[in-house]
């Protein structure tokens, strides 16, 4: 029985026992402090006027002190009760009564992937379902949830509890399940699963990593958990050490890799990256850019120079002195500096664990005296923010639980050090273009990260890499002999760039107008897998 239902059933009940216990009084007080008899259908009739605020027949004077009193106390009772009852009792019931009913059994599905609980970990996988037209169906046990789904045109239906879910949801139908309540939730829904005789593929999403493996006896196929991902995912961009840039640059001692912040107000925002001529300019090579959080590893000629995009460039150190002075007012991200982890739950837990495990120092700070904590504060003071060492951090890392708290911490370190990296958890994907705008230059959801994890074990794919990088490949080709590297078009035909060439013993960084490629040449191609492909293909290894 629904709520407003069950409160209007109660009213039903206590008036009548009200008037009985009021008119009973009223009886007793006419005769004792008045000296006037009433009879019980008088004192009835007395007791529902005043309640009800109609007015009085017979009996409209009294002259004991506590009589009176006591009228005047049950008229004050009735006129609160009448504006009580509307917005308690009658305004609910009429809105449940005429509001849509959510569906309590889905229509007529097959071959479907049923979602157990809707959250921010399958928001993104959703999208991904309706994209490819691939039936899914959210089972819901909140009523509120439930209800915004509904209106939003997703496939759900609402059952109180995980025994309905076999028959609500067409488990006899469905292709697979992915649990996403709570850990005992999840545990109940795979056994009942199993038990009415499941088959498929049950994909349970765990906070504790502990509880993994009592799930995969209760019968899961595949268990993960989201948060942890999203930690090693979050660390690794901050940490070079954990995931480095530009794999194999190492094998180049003169070459180094520097990230820059193209400031609003510089002259090649919004310019091409061939009119910009960085390279022919500067010596050093444009490699990537990161705009809105993802990095572009293909860049081509008419890519564009955002403002507060970051380029990622390789090349000698005067060179990149060089692209330091045609940007003018541009921020080199720092590379030494301690990280600060703002928030120790269970994502900034992992975060700090994985960068000390990598041997940098972290100082993390958090409300609670927790074991590992740092910095007892609150982050959205600016002391603690400064106390911790934001003004010299070589990056800070926002693992709050709050997506509101995460931009009012963004918009904060920004404002205390405006070139320190933020690096931002995000709980909502929408809220990810937020956390941007407020000015962090990485900003990951958990939606993606259990979106990548769900998308390659539910659609057998590759969902775009949480943290892309780049890499330096050593080769030879007898194609590209005699010929510049702006003769062959290389990154127009391949989107890979030529970032090095060794010759007789000497490492060539820059190429003027008379380089031409020599049959002893090792050449240095930088890009991603793809790119290194594609130039594999058309010039050879």
């Amino acid at each position: 029985m629904r709520n407003a239902n069950r409160r209007l059933l109660a009213l039903a009940a206590t008036v009548p026992v009200l008037l009985v216990l009021l008119a009973i009084i009223y009886m007793a007080g006419m005769r004792t402090l008045e000296g006037e008899s009433r009879d019980f259908v008088d004192s009835l009739e007395w007791a529902s006027e005043t309640l009800t605020t109609t007015g009085y027949g017979a009996d409209h004077n009294w002259d004991h002190p506590l009589m009176i009193l006591f009228v005047i106390s049950v008229q004050l009772g009735g006129v609160f009760l009448v504006f009580l009852i509307f917005p308690i009792y009658l305004i609910p019931f009429l809105e449940e009564r005429f509001e849509a009913r959510l569906p309590r059994t889905a229509p007529k599905v097959s071959d479907h992937v049923l979602i157990y609980r809707y959250g921010p970990a399958v928001e993104s996988l959703l999208e991904q379902l309706r994209d490819r037209e691939i039936p899914a169906l959210v089972v819901e046990r909140d009523e509120q949830v439930a209800r915004t789904l509904a209106e939003g045109r997703w496939p759900v239906v609402f059952c109180r509890s995980e025994d309905e879910i076999a028959t609500a949801g067409r488990l006899d139908t469905a292709r697979t399940i992915v649990a996403n309540g709570r850990d005992e939730e999840n545990a109940a829904v795979t056994l009942g699963a199993r038990q009415a005789g499941f088959e498929g593929e049950i994909v349970t999403l765990v906070e504790e990593p502990m509880h993994r493996r009592p799930l995969v006896l209760a019968g899961a196929t595949a268990v993960f958990t989201p948060r942890h991902a999203l930690a090693a995912a979050l660390a690794a961009r901050a940490s070079e050490r954990i995931s480095p840039r530009l794999s194999g640059i190492q094998q180049l001692g003169r070459l180094e890799v520097s990230e820059v912040r193209i400031q609003p107000d510089c002259i090649l925002v919004g310019k091409t990256l061939a009119e910009s001529a960085i390279g022919a300019r500067t010596g050093a090579t444009v490699i990537g850019q990161w705009v809105g959080g993802q990095l572009m590893t293909q860049p081509t000629a008419d890519m564009r120079l955002q403002a507060r995009g970051i380029l990622v460039v390789v090349g000698s150190h005067e060179s990149l002195r060089r692209v330091g002075d045609l940007c003018e007012g541009a921020q080199t991200l720092r590379r030494t500096g301690p990280f600060v982890v703002a928030g120790f739950g269970e994502v900034g837990k992992k975060v700090h664990q994985l960068l000390t495990d990598a041997g940098e120092k972290v100082v993390a700070i958090d409300r609670d005296p927790l074991p590992g904590v740092d910095l007892v504060g609150n982050v959205l003071d600016p002391d603690t923010l400064l106390e911790a060492g934001v003004a010299d951090a070589r990056g800070v890392i926002v693992a709050l639980d709050r997506d509101d708290l995460t931009v009012f911490t963004t918009v904060m370190v920004k404002d205390l050090a405006e070139d320190a990296p933020v690096i931002a958890r995000v709980n909502q994907a929408s809220n990810v273009e937020k956390v941007h705008q407020a000015g962090a230059d990485f900003a990951l959801s958990i939606s993606r990260v259990a979106a990548q994890i769900l998308s390659r074990r539910l659609l057998g794919e590759e969902a775009v890499a949480l943290d892309p990088t780049l890499k330096v490949r050593k080769v030879k080709g007898s194609r590209i002999v005699g010929k510049h590297p702006t003769e062959l078009q290389i990154r127009r035909r391949t989107e890979a760039s030529v970032v090095a060439v060794t010759r007789d013993d000497q490492m060539l960084v820059e190429f003027d107008e008379g380089f031409r490629f020599g049959a002893q040449d090792i050449v240095y191609v930088c890009g991603s897998e793809a790119a290194l492909r594609r130039y594999s293909e058309q010039f050879g290894t």
